[in-house]
């Protein structure tokens, strides 16, 4: 289905929606709830995550549905929303985190508490390891050496634009993995309570 036809067909759901139309409401749910999983799956790297995000987006349309009429492009609302959403849902996961530490820190016993920006450092030097052996060079001249695109893609005999695609997905796939780890750790701390 083209964006066109989507739009066009969202924007009449939406109306329908607005009027309180539960089936409009499941037929809107059901053409957007993979695309939008998928993007906030790109930001969160969690899909439990991206799947709390979708419901609470769809919540929030259904509880502002009087609004819905206001919106003229449904597919931008929602990647707004949902994004929003998704950072908000981050930052919370990092607040919970960074309060199970600061309880494991004064909860303790043990004299030689690691410290906690030793972790993130752990995690980043992880994801480090983890990329590919091009962009780990790169990302290496670029971060410690403290070289310029431009030295690094005259050391390299690459183009100025190719050290920038790497550095570029080597940032994407570094704050993925910590996201992750962050969540996964977050999501276990949960559990555990």
């Amino acid at each position: 289905m083209n964006n066109h036809v989507r739009e066009n067909e969202s924007a009449i759901l939406l109306s329908r929606v607005a009027l309180g139309d539960e089936q409009a409401f499941t037929a809107l749910f059901d053409q957007w709830h993979t695309f939008l999983a998928t993007h906030i799956f790109r930001i969160t790297a969690s899909r439990q995550l991206a799947e709390e995000v979708v419901q609470d987006v769809f919540l929030k349309i259904w509880h502002n549905r009087a609004t819905l009429t206001e919106i003229t492009h449904i597919r931008a609302y929602l990647l707004t929303m949902s994004k929003n959403h998704a950072l908000n849902a981050l930052q919370k996961k990092v607040r919970e985190y960074r309060q199970w530490e600061q309880w494991a820190r004064e909860h303790t016993m043990v004299a030689d508490q690691p410290d906690p920006s030793a972790s993130m450092y752990s995690l980043i030097d992880d994801a480090i390891d983890k990329l590919s052996p091009r962009q780990k060079e790169i990302w290496l001249l670029h971060r410690h050496q403290r070289m310029t695109y431009q030295e690094i893609a005259a050391h390299l005999g690459i183009g100025r634009e190719t050290v920038k695609t790497h550095l570029e997905s080597a940032v994407r796939a570094i704050s993925r993995h910590v996201r992750l780890q962050l969540a996964i750790t977050t999501a276990a701390i949960c559990m555990l309570q």
